[in-house]
């Protein structure tokens, strides 16, 4: 029999449903997991893609041994007992790590977060969040608000650009907004700019606003939001050595001082700089030379 015009079902209908059902899977594939899919006791460290809003589990997270990191002792203890204490359920402080380049900003907070799990395992989850992702943060917010897990967000380089207007999620996020902070996650941040801002973005508003202060002091304001400002300055030649003869031991490199001391001077001359990235470049070399493997 076929089917008449009042045929709810008619032939053209029916070869539509396949197509639908394929539509409506890949729809599924694309839409945010809802929180309670997250299986975060797999690792200790995450990325997170703003894209899938997904966390990506780190198996084994790239870093140092705390030890390591010699010529910035004062930070390390600031930081260390900032985030012991947030792993243990206590007050603690959003951190902004700024300035030298390659004095250990990062490897400091990568650092810390392995030792207290080493110690604690399960105790503290890293999620590293990048720049561009920073308009995204409170959807990453939602998912980890009610989790039963401590959380510390790491954003790497931080810094925007003129025109770049979202350090105002930030900001919201930090401080201010109405729902906040959750208590079970804090905020690290590493840059190069004390301000998180370029002196000619600030030096223009100032030109340019109306009221230049006020102007500035939104911009500015987003700094205030962290509780804790840890400065990192340029290493002095003696703690760039220490540097390389901490490595030195640490990995079994066989180099009297005498010649680790010229060869030091010479490898941060042609660099022109010292700091612990150039350190790490040279211990590289050093045990490439020496035929010892340090991964």
């Amino acid at each position: 029999m076929s089917a008449s015009k009042s045929d709810p079902t008619p032939t053209a209908n029916l070869e539509l449903v396949p197509l639908l059902g394929r539509i409506a899977d890949a729809l599924d594939r694309l839409s945010p997991p809802p929180a309670g899919r997250l299986d975060l006791d797999g690792a200790d460290a995450f990325v997170w893609h703003a894209d899938e809003a997904t966390l990506e589990p780190i198996a084994k997270v790239s870093r140092i041994d705390l030890h390591l990191l010699q010529g910035i002792e004062s930070q390390c203890d600031i930081l260390t007992e900032n985030t012991r204490r947030f792993a243990a359920g206590l007050p603690a402080n959003n951190a902004l790590l700024w300035g030298a380049r390659g004095m250990g900003k990062s490897s400091l907070v990568k650092a810390i977060h392995g030792a207290i799990v080493e110690a604690a395992p399960g105790s503290l989850k890293l999620v590293e969040i990048h720049r561009e992702d920073i308009p995204t943060l409170p959807r990453l917010l939602k998912l980890l608000r009610h989790g039963s897990h401590r959380f510390v967000l790491f954003c790497d380089d931080l810094s925007f650009d003129n025109d770049d207007a979202s350090y105002k999620s930030l900001k919201a996020v930090l401080e201010g907004g109405i729902e906040g902070r959750p208590s079970n996650v804090i905020f690290y941040a590493t840059s190069n700019r004390r301000h998180l801002m370029p002196r000619d973005m600030m030096e223009n508003e100032r030109s340019t606003a109306i009221n230049p202060s006020e102007a500035v002091e939104e911009k500015v304001s987003l700094s205030d939001r962290f509780g804790l400002w840890l400065g990192f300055h340029n290493c002095s030649q003696e703690e760039f050595i220490a540097m390389l003869d901490g490595y030195c031991r640490h990995y079994h490199l066989s180099i009297g001082q005498k010649e680790l001391r010229a060869e030091a001077i010479e490898w941060s001359v042609t660099r022109g700089a010292r700091n612990g990235r150039v350190a790490w470049q040279f211990i590289q070399d050093l045990a490439g030379r020496l035929g010892v493997n340090i991964d």
